[in-house]
């Protein structure tokens, strides 16, 4: 998806990305009524960065303009690998320490947002993945599990988010 406004965390504004402030505003007030509700969020890529502006936090605008030295691959194929601490609810699910997934994304969550912890980072350091741990399921990664069919353990990181939807709807909703 396009940039998230940097004006919504306080970063630097830059006229050559491509925004959309309606998708922004539509994103964080979905966020507001799932938190309200609370309901079960996994955001995906952009989703994992809006989730973190939504708590507060802040992102790196652009990786490769940030970090001169860094390898930034942007790949639907599995060549990035993320350690994932051993004590949070995504390696309780993926069941792994060390994995490797995909990455399209040029922005970055850069200082998580309030209840917001870092569980997953690159082997250049930077953030991969947040949960809100005690928060029922809140969780964000940046890689997309979707095109990631044959590892089971991004299959079951979306089980997860169904049994998770399951079990915080009251009987008799649809």
């Amino acid at each position: 998806g396009d940039d998230i406004d940097a004006r919504l965390y306080g970063g630097e504004v830059r006229a050559t990305v491509r925004r959309d402030p309606e998708r922004d505003q539509l994103e964080l007030a979905l966020l507001e009524r799932a938190a309200a509700r609370p309901l079960p969020v996994l955001g995906i890529c952009r989703g994992a960065q809006i989730l973190n502006v939504f708590r507060g936090g802040t992102l790196i605008g652009d990786i490769a303009e940030a970090f001169d030295a860094i390898d930034h691959r942007r790949t639907v194929l599995p060549r990035k690998t993320v350690t994932i601490e051993r004590d949070s609810r995504l390696f309780a699910i993926v069941g792994k320490t060390r994995d490797r997934v995909n990455a399209l994304h040029h922005q970055s969550v850069d200082r998580p947002g309030d209840g917001l912890r870092v569980v997953a980072r690159d082997d250049q350091g930077l953030v991969q993945a947040l949960e809100a741990p005690g928060a029922g399921f809140v969780m964000g990664v940046q890689w997309h599990p979707e095109f990631l069919l044959l590892d089971r353990g991004q299959q079951r990181l979306f089980r997860a988010l169904v049994r998770a939807a399951r079990d915080s709807t009251p009987p008799g909703a649809a």
